[in-house]
């Protein structure tokens, strides 16, 4: 493989795919140990896909209305 197909395949993952970093990231390694191991040639590529991201979570919150709900339907006070 050429770093452009590499970094095509990398990339593909992130965008088309969706995939978490860490199995793009298990992608990478896996070619690297191809390479090394298998090949016996070193990875010698630049590789600049465009990395997989984070999803950004923005967390749940009760209202105050929903928490006095919660609250008043509690009857112990543990």
């Amino acid at each position: 493989m050429w770093a452009k197909e590499v970094e095509d395949f990398l990339t593909s993952l992130a965008v088309d795919k969706k995939v978490a970093s860490s199995t793009q990231n298990q992608a990478l390694n896996a070619l690297v140990f191809l390479y090394r191991e298998v090949l016996k040639q070193p990875f010698e590529y630049q590789v600049d896909a465009i990395r997989s991201t984070k999803p950004k979570k923005i967390p749940v919150v009760l209202s105050r209305h929903e928490v006095k709900s919660v609250l008043a339907q509690l009857k112990d006070t543990h």
